[in-house]
């Protein structure tokens, strides 16, 4: 009687022990679905985003206002400061930084500040066009100024904003070549290679409502003005309605 007692007992303890690892999976399982449900409405809330893409030199891994950088690889570079990564996606352009220590931290990188001229600006734009017809990019705004460029772009289906960065940077690289315009063809290697006239990483700002993209649209058409430019007009870009 005792040891059937006892295996009574046994059966309940794992029954038991069933249902409670039962509910924990449950739980658990319950819990992440309602992550990704979350995180897959998150995405689709995501109409488009504020791309800058940097010309060499124009934003370094040490910049005093903040970079995309966890390190700075050059040791010449590395004397001006360590990286200053920051993890706001908002433009910290205007923040107030010691501009001389900027300035002589240009001057160590290894080939001269990328400025386009306006023929070059020109040949970026043309490159810009080929590269949106290809991915069928839908660019509501672009300024193409001397150091950076600035884009607002609809959400694609299926390429993520660093892949169609990485595509409009390759086609402006593609279009200035072949116009024999690329600044950094006095620095060709003997094995025909040379530097890139971008800078490594994207700026991005991710857009989630309609009155926000608006404003970053305005934004970028209005930007040449700080520069004391025109405004710039590109057969690639759609007008927002």
């Amino acid at each position: 009687m005792q040891a059937l007692a006892a295996n009574r007992q046994v059966t309940r303890l794992r029954r038991d022990s069933l249902r409670f690892t039962n509910s924990v999976v449950w739980s658990v399982y319950q819990r992440t679905r309602s992550f990704h449900r979350v995180r897959l409405i998150s995405i689709r809330l995501i109409l488009g985003a504020h791309l800058i893409l940097s010309a060499y030199g124009f934003w370094l891994p040490n910049d005093p206002r903040g970079s995309w950088s966890d390190f700075v690889g050059s040791w010449e570079l590395l004397r001006f400061g360590r990286a200053t990564k920051v993890q706001t996606r908002a433009s910290v352009a205007h923040v107030p930084h010691d501009r001389a220590l900027r300035a002589a931290a240009r001057k160590a990188i290894d080939f001269p500040c990328v400025s386009f001229t306006g023929i070059q600006a020109q040949a970026v734009g043309r490159g810009f066009a080929m590269a949106a017809l290809d991915g069928s990019y839908l660019i509501h705004a672009c300024s193409i100024l001397p150091t950076h460029c600035h884009l607002v772009i609809r959400h694609h289906r299926t390429r993520t904003f660093e892949q169609i960065a990485k595509h409009l940077k390759a086609a402006a690289t593609r279009s200035l070549r072949e116009r024999g315009l690329d600044p950094m063809e006095p620095f060709t290697k003997s094995d025909g290679m040379r530097p890139s006239v971008w800078g490594r990483k994207i700026w991005k700002v991710y857009i989630h409502t309609e009155p926000h993209y608006r404003c970053a649209v305005k934004y970028v058409i209005d930007n040449p003005q700080k520069e004391r430019k025109p405004r710039q007009n590109w057969s690639f870009v759609t007008p927002l309605e």
